[in-house]
């Protein structure tokens, strides 16, 4: 019977967990193993050092967050508004990428090359804010504002622990990201 291996993609999943509950110090390869149920022994089979799966964590993180979030809005036909308002809710809503952003996040502030790579991803964000704030609004310093806005306001969101006297959080969320992409009433 032959030795089955732990995949890369095993490793990199049980990285992002783990960044998402502890940060990148939680990522250690002994406690992956142990995570996964295996020897470290197999780990360097696969990466040729805790860096190396650092780098495809965040280069997952990436692709997920960007890559993977912008094609399937893009695939969904709707309007830019409705596309804006799925992007931020699949990218900053979802279980799974929500809790590694907040970790990235908090990484990038200690790491410069982590803040670079961070850097990236919210300036293709903000990119695709502004092209779809832009098919409504024609004004360039609205959309860069309205843009800003929204994008401060999904982030901000998981932060900021103010009550909403009468109203639910959902509530002034929705009327939040009416005002962004519809204007006033």
């Amino acid at each position: 019977m032959g030795v089955v291996r732990t995949s890369r993609g095993d490793w990199i999943e049980a990285g992002l967990r783990a960044l998402a509950e502890g940060g990148p110090e939680a990522i250690r390869v002994e406690a992956l193993a142990k995570r996964l149920g295996v020897t470290k022994g197999g780990f360097y089979g696969t990466f040729a050092d805790r860096n190396e799966l650092l780098t495809a964590v965040l280069d997952t993180w990436e692709r997920e967050a960007v890559d993977d979030v912008l094609a399937h809005v893009e695939a969904q036909d709707v309007d830019p508004r409705e596309r804006a308002r799925l992007a931020g809710v699949l990218t900053l809503s979802a279980d799974r990428l929500l809790p590694v952003d907040l970790a990235v996040r908090q990484w990038a502030r200690r790491d410069e090359a982590v803040a670079e790579r961070l850097r990236r991803v919210d300036t293709g964000r903000m990119d695709f804010l502004r092209t779809s704030i832009g098919a409504f609004c024609s004004d360039p310093d609205e959309v860069e504002a309205r843009s800003l806005l929204a994008f401060c306001a999904a982030i901000g969101e998981h932060f900021i622990t103010v009550e909403h006297p009468g109203r639910t959080r959902a509530e002034v969320l929705v009327r939040a990201a009416d005002v962004l992409f519809d204007g006033p009433r």
